[in-house]
């Protein structure tokens, strides 16, 4: 592996894996019966994580050129493991929605209220993540590497409006695979926090490789990446820990609080409280 490609993985490895390592909420009288955080909304770890991602953005800038054009070598390209890996893993993101809202409905149909709660909280992770994200392509206006490999500095305020190779930074897929990571760490970690540590590499890796893949398929800068993984990562953490300091808040009362149950005609039928409680 070339130094431009060494150092955007351990850069990317390095602020992630100190992510991974938050500590899991706990006390009592959770919704789930695991427990309710005391700590507060924002930390003084958020801020050594958010530090890290921050010097991370700024240290690959330089690197994304080289990073771009190492990735893009004839060689490289022709690998036909790094091809298909790229196209799994962009093909399980896309699909993000699905298989959260899938773990959303298996739970409340066997009556699992963790994995309902996993399901919901991942993709309201996801949800307010892509918000931040989409915002940021559209102001931002990067040209993808893929319109010239030469320049990573084309910015331009508000051109990816409209133009979908002007919406590089930050990556979308990649916060979408950072948020979910984040969020099923930071929920298992709960539940099983003997096993944090395998289950955070395993999320965390499985989303690095995610940000790789657009770099593979020329869709992103090294920069881009990290920054998808900076929001990703927040939004998963920052999600979960609200909900589980707040588990008396109407968003979760209302989706975890829904009713699915045989119909008249033989199919499902799912109710949903606007006035959960009364």
């Amino acid at each position: 592996m070339k130094i431009g490609k060494s150092l955007a993985l351990v850069a990317l490895l390095g602020a992630t894996n100190l992510a991974a390592q938050d500590p899991a909420p706990t006390g009592p009288g959770d919704t789930v019966g695991v427990g309710v955080s005391r700590d507060p909304l924002f930390t003084k770890r958020d801020a050594w994580i958010a530090g890290g991602f921050v010097v991370g953005t700024i240290v690959l800038f330089p690197l994304d050129k080289y990073a771009a054009r190492e990735l893009q070598r004839p060689q490289t390209q022709a690998n036909r493991f790094f091809r298909h890996q790229a196209t799994n893993v962009r093909l399980i993101t896309e699909n993000a929605y699905w298989i959260g809202g899938g773990l959303y409905l298996v739970g409340r149909l066997s009556g699992n209220d963790q994995m309902a709660d996993l399901g919901w909280h991942g993709t309201e992770a996801i949800a307010v993540g892509m918000g931040i994200t989409t915002l940021g392509k559209v102001l931002a206006g990067r040209a993808r590497p893929l319109v010239n490999i030469e320049d990573p500095t084309n910015f331009k305020f508000g051109r990816g409006l409209k133009q979908e190779n002007y919406r590089s930074f930050p990556s979308g897929h990649t916060l979408t695979a950072f948020a979910a990571a984040s969020a099923v760490t930071a929920e298992t970690a709960r539940w099983w926090p003997k096993q944090k540590w395998l289950i955070g590499t395993a999320m965390y890796g499985g989303a690095t490789l995610v940000g790789l893949s657009r770099m593979y398929n020329n869709k992103h800068w090294a920069s881009d990446v990290m920054m998808g993984a900076a929001i990703g990562t927040f939004a998963g953490r920052k999600v979960v820990r609200y909900h589980h300091s707040h588990p008396n808040n109407r968003i979760d009362r209302i989706i975890l609080g829904a009713n699915i149950s045989p119909s008249v005609d033989g199919g499902m039928r799912l109710s949903l409280s606007l006035a959960p409680g009364r």
